[in-house]
């Protein structure tokens, strides 16, 4: 072990958990096992030890006794021919674990080896066909070979004594079809082949497998019908077989013995047999986004927890036997013909956390019963036909967050005991018959942060609403009258503000003006006057059949000769009376824009940001000569210290130009402390996190080159970005035409840079914000990710009782973070999902109030008809650049989809992106 011990100590990351002056014992070492007397080492796990070099690896065969060896998780590119040689060699050797590595090249060929029974080289970059490379492996019986890069057809010779139990080859390119030969392993308990190109139906034979207790089919290109005889086999509980092409119905007795059931996104059709849900054993059901039609089966197990039936053709009465399953957690009936009236019974499922009846055709009021499910957090009842006032009793759900009654025919007012869902973070009543005003106890709820109350018949004074309104706040198509009220002055997070259609009256207040994140400003239809302030360029203002309104700054086309002469004394007389105040304002407009992306922030400079803050600590991160020569903090902080060099604000940072006395411009990111959510526990844990940011190596993430440590905030350093952000290349104010060429190769790199963080072999670096304001731009061709470190100096959990209200940017939040309080790998799929649709359609992810995901997945043309989706100014342009955009799509709509268990991993989605061209 001394030889051993020597070569660990020198090719492992520190610190070094070994200490043989100590603890001379090996037995004693952490990772060490051995037999009962300590006579013998039987288990090496030396998982995490920041293991890089490959040629240490044979040492490890030289002990003789070893049954398991546990590699996992380290920095290895490569398994050499001697330690094949060699540990091939060692007699009782059981267990080998390569996984999440850094392996590249063809699957070595496993000689010798005759007891192993266990091989995981799952989460690497091995790459090829696999032919008899396994054949050896007579004893194996679990193998994990998924999330790498083998191509070629499934490999059917694994052991010559077919003892496998467990075989795990997910997330490849395996193509062609399943071959029957699988079915030679019967002791088969797991098959999981989700995400490859899989085509063709399930085998036959697989019937015979008698032991199977799961069985993964899900992300490929499977076809035919869901086979019958996975009804016979008894032990099997689990069954994923979403995002293929399977048709026909769903076979009769299916779910018998099954615990989980997923057949969603396929072609299937006809009825849902009425036994289907009776399974005793059967807990979650997932037949989403299908075909079938007929009425959902009254007769239903108690244990059920999860029932997704949501984007059929369902239609008949929600049956009131639901009242019965008192363990019912999720459940999702939306997007069908539903009639009826929503069962009281509902009221009696105590556990709901998640109740969707949204797009039916409901009717009747709501029942009060409602107000039982103490447990909801999110009620969907939109696009219906219900009548009838709000219940008092669902103001009382006071775990509520997300509740959305739009597009009904609700009546009555909107109740001041709304005030009573202290969780709720989205509240959705447009398109209603609501009257009276607003009730002023709106203002108590802390955590909303998006508010739609349009097309109703609402009036009365707008009062004080809650400062955290973020995603849209929309009253338009209401009778409001009068000034626009200074109450939406505090409003200073707030994206969307609409309100068009009412009969406001006087000027556009100047505060509009200053409200930074806003995106889109809706005031047409109005009978606003006066001249229309300047705002950010960033800003989309709509002020149309206002006939009071003088837009000075408009940049339309001039009008025609005719309505020219009839309109230019008023705009004359206009323009000289007010030529001074102009004057003096566009100078300092011309003045503050001279900076590409400057925005307009003053009013949310504190006095202290004018003074330069008082350094504690400043360290150089980065090993680049150039750098470390041209970053001087003290010049840094003299830029900090004015907003005019601000170029950028998003929700938790501000970045600042920063130009060195070399002449070298970097950004300066000041993170912002307000909410109080950030987990410092020192100042020292601070910089150990982001020491470890600096190391990475990857183009198209932006890595900390230096930080600065004040007395109340944190200053980062990167390189540069002279393009700016995605958002404003694709919809702001640089106004960029981008082809499709540009659109892609940004869209392959981001889905690297992330694809990088999500496998960093010291652990998956997840996202708290992932959109298009957090992507910046090089070149046109060249994004970088950026805000990778705040999911290490934020903790969620801290600053609100909703991570929705915390983690990302509004119309990129995954719909499962209103009910979560994890940020997680499918979560930054969604979020770069809404990125593709971003870039494939043109639109922002919010617009108009309307998120983007939810416009595209309703767009009635979707069904192989994706000309109203797709940016026509650029599909237009060849039926080549269409078809790549449709195969873009695709990959974009299965990253948004609801479920976080569809999403492919990011891995695949690359892989799945560079296949689309």
């Amino acid at each position: 072990m001394n030889r051993l011990y020597e070569l660990l100590h020198n090719n492992t990351g520190p610190p070094f958990p070994w200490n043989v002056t100590k603890n001379p014992d090996p037995c004693s070492w952490k990772g060490v096992t051995c037999s009962p007397s300590n006579s013998s080492i039987i288990e090496l796990s030396l998982s995490w030890f920041s293991l890089s070099s490959s040629d240490i690896l044979s040492e490890f065969c030289k002990i003789d006794t070893l049954e398991s060896l546990d590699l996992s998780n380290n920095h290895l590119s490569s398994i050499p021919d001697q330690f094949i040689t060699d540990c091939g060699g060692i007699s009782g050797l059981k267990v080998l674990n390569f996984s999440r590595n850094r392996l590249v090249g063809s699957l070595p060929t496993f000689y010798g080896f005759g007891v192993l029974e266990y091989l995981d080289l799952s989460h690497n970059y091995l790459s090829g066909t696999i032919g008899l490379q396994l054949d050896g492996l007579n004893g194996l019986k679990t193998l994990n070979l998924s999330d790498n890069q083998f191509n070629g057809s499934v490999p059917t010779h694994l052991g010559k004594l077919n003892l496998l139990e467990e075989l795990e080859l997910s997330t490849n390119f395996f193509q062609g079809d399943i071959p029957q030969e699988i079915a030679n392993y019967g002791n088969l308990t797991l098959i999981d082949f989700s995400v490859n190109h899989l085509s063709g139906s399930i085998p036959d034979r697989f019937g015979e497998l008698s032991k199977l207790k799961t069985l993964i089919l899900s992300a490929n290109y499977l076809s035919g019908e869901i086979p019958q005889f996975l009804s016979s086999i008894g032990t099997l509980l689990r069954f994923a077989a979403n995002q293929n092409k399977f048709k026909g119905t769903v076979p009769s007795g299916i779910a018998r013995y099954l615990r989980n059931l997923d057949l969603s996104y396929n072609k299937l059709n006809g009825t849902i047999p009425g036994d289907f849900l009776s399974s005793s054993n059967l807990q979650s059901v997932d037949l989403s986004n299908n075909s079938l039609e007929g009425s959902i089966p009254a007769n239903m197990s108690a244990n059920l927890v999860r029932i997704r039936l949501g984007s059929n053709s369902l239609s008949g009465i929600i049956p009131s036997s639901f009242g019965m399953l008192h363990n019912l957690m999720y459940l999702e009936l939306d997007s069908n013909r539903l009639n009826g009236s929503i069962p009281p019974e509902l009221g009696s499922c105590q556990n709901l956390a998640l109740l969707n009846l949204a797009q039916n055709r409901l009717s009747g009021g709501i029942p009060p019963q409602l107000g039982n499910l103490s447990n909801v957090q999110v009620l969907m009842l939109q696009f219906n036909n219900l009548i009838g006032e709000i219940p008092f009793q669902i103001t009382q759900l006071h775990r509520l967050q997300r509740l959305n009654m739009s597009w009904n025919s609700l009546t009555g007012s909107i109740p001041a005991s709304i005030s009573s869902l202290q969780s709720l973070t989205n509240l959705g009543l447009q398109n209603n018959n609501f009257r009276g005003p607003i009730p002023s106890s709106i203002r108590s709820l802390n955590f909303l942060i998006e508010l739609q109350l349009g097309k109703n018949q609402l009036s009365g004074t707008i009062p004080e609403l809650p400062p955290r309104l973020q995603i849209s706040l929309n009253l338009s198509n209401n009778q409001f009258e009068g000034p626009i009220p200074h109450s939406l002055a505090g409003l200073t997070q707030l994206e969307v503000l609409d309100l068009s259609d009412n009969r406001f009256s006087g000027d556009i207040p100047d505060f509009l003006t200053q409200m930074t994140v806003l995106t889109q400003l809706l005031l047409s239809n109005n009978q606003l006057s006066g001249v229309v302030p300047k705002f950010g360029p960033h800003v989309n203002v709509n002020i149309t059949g206002n006939k009071g309104l003088i837009n000075i700054t408009s940049s339309s086309s001039p009008p025609s000769p005719k309505k020219r002469n009839k309109v230019a004394v008023a705009i004359v007389i206009a323009v000289a009376a007010a030529a001074l105040a102009v004057g003096v304002v566009a100078l300092i407009a011309v003045k503050v824009s001279r900076r590409l992306y400057r925005i307009n922030d003053e009013h949310l400079q504190s006095g202290e940001d004018l003074h330069q803050p008082q350094v504690i600590q400043g360290n150089l991160l980065t090993a680049n000569g150039m750098h470390r020569l041209n970053i001087d903090f003290r010049k840094a902080m003299e830029a900090v210290a004015h907003p005019t060099n601000i170029i950028l604000k998003t929700r938790f940072s501000t970045y600042y130009k920063a130009v060195m006395p070399s002449g070298a411009s970097y950004f300066v990111k000041k993170l912002n402390w307000s909410d109080k959510i950030f987990q410092l526990g020192s100042h020292g844990k601070f910089g150990e996190e982001l020491e470890v940011l600096g190391k990475l190596s990857n183009s198209n993430i932006m890595t900390p080159l230096a930080y600065v440590l004040t007395v109340d905030s944190a200053y980062l350093f990167y390189e540069f970005a002279q393009n700016g952000t995605l958002f404003d290349v694709l919809h702001g104010r640089l106004g960029y035409d981008m082809d499709w060429e540009t659109r892609y190769s940004i869209a392959i790199g981001v889905a690297q840079g992330l694809a990088f963080l999500h496998g960093c072999p010291s652990g998956p670096i997840l996202l708290l914000d992932v959109s298009s304001k957090s992507i910046l731009l090089k070149s046109l061709k060249e994004p970088q990710v950026g805000d990778i470190e705040l999911c290490k100096v934020i903790d969620p959990s801290k600053g609100t009782s909703s991570l929705s209200t915390v983690a990302g940017s509004v119309g990129y939040i995954p719909p499962e973070y209103a009910y979560t309080m994890r940020i997680t790998m499918a979560g930054n799929v969604y979020s770069f999902g809404v990125i593709l649709l971003e870039l494939l359609t043109g639109k922002p992810a919010v617009s108009q109030g309307t998120e983007l995901t939810k416009w595209v997945l309703s767009n009635p043309a979707q069904q192989n008809k994706w000309d109203n989706t797709l940016d026509l100014t650029v599909s237009r342009k060849s039926v080549a650049i269409r078809s790549q955009m449709v195969a873009v799509l695709k990959v974009a709509l299965a990253c948004v989809s609801v479920s976080p268990q569809a999403r492919p991993k990011m891995k695949s989605v690359l892989r799945m992106l560079l296949n689309a061209r």
